[in-house]
């Protein structure tokens, strides 16, 4: 009897501290990383455990499914490298010495990180996956992408809020000049957050911007990290960006620091150019 006795004590024993411990001790998932520099590790190293090809886009990219340990998270893989001397379009624009070409994906989400955005263009690393070299993005739980929100009529709860997440994503898309933007690679989240993917037609050769009506607000922070930009911190996107496409960026860069810096001069308080920190009242002017 006493050893029975034992054994059920022993069994409550473990059943108590079983109920104590959090859920990842018995059997759920791991939060997934939550820094960037914890996500491109991640990204680096997760072993591939399942993959889908995506229909969607121009280059057809593949949905991988990434393990390491408990820790399970999506990302999206790139391989497309593709130069023309001269390509055309069904617009009837044509272009010249064009590339399509993963390494861009890095490079726009590197050169958010170099203007201190986080959390404006998703983590993306180089990888080789079966032999093929590419760009692995982090996947954005999305809710919608641009196109489904505005047909389901889905409205933000801040609306100003939203305004300046879309004079962010206008002023970052004219200064890596994507010529493939489009309302299906802007992402939208449950809370309202957007995020920009799928940069492989972006840092064209174009040295000015090609619609600066378009850009009338700006968060002040942006336009600081802007113009402190130097062309040694471009340099550092050399492994991804050609000479010719890091001279365009910076002087795209010095186009729109004189844009929003002339455009401050015409506007009054009432009518302010810059995002300060602190929340804005609701803009009178829609974008």
């Amino acid at each position: 009897m006493s050893a029975l006795r034992g054994v059920r004590a022993a069994v409550v024993l473990v059943a108590g501290l079983l109920a104590t411990q959090p859920a990842t001790a018995i059997g759920q998932s791991l939060p997934v990383p939550q820094t960037a520099e914890a996500r491109e590790v991640f990204l680096q190293k997760a072993e591939v455990v399942g993959a889908k090809q995506l229909g969607k886009g121009i280059t057809k990219p593949w949905r991988l499914t990434l393990r390491q340990g408990d820790v399970v998270q999506d990302a999206a893989f790139q391989d497309v490298d593709a130069h023309k001397e001269e390509a055309r379009f069904r617009s009837g624009r044509s272009e010249r010495d064009f590339r399509d070409f993963y390494g861009y994906n890095i490079a726009a989400y590197r050169l958010a990180r170099l203007l201190g955005y986080d959390d404006l263009v998703p983590v993306s690393v180089e990888r080789v996956w079966k032999g093929r070299r590419g760009a692995l993005t982090w996947w954005v739980d999305k809710k919608w992408d641009e196109d489904e929100r505005v047909k389901e009529g889905a409205e933000p709860p801040d609306v100003p809020a939203w305004e300046r997440q879309l004079y962010l994503a206008r002023a970052f898309n004219a200064l890596v000049d994507d010529t493939d933007r489009n309302l299906g690679n802007q992402l939208v989240t449950a809370d309202f957050h957007l995020w920009l993917i799928d940069f492989t037609r972006a840092f064209r050769h174009t040295m000015g911007l090609k619609t600066p009506a378009l850009l009338r607000r700006i968060d002040r922070r942006f336009y600081d990290r802007l113009k402190a930009l130097r062309a040694q911190d471009v340099e550092t996107l050399s492994r991804w960006l050609d000479p010719h496409s890091r001279k365009a960026l910076l002087a795209r860069r010095d186009a729109m620091v004189e844009h929003f810096a002339a455009l401050d001069g015409q506007r009054s308080e009432k009518s302010p150019v810059f995002y300060e920190s602190d929340p804005m009242a609701p803009s009178q002017e829609q974008p």
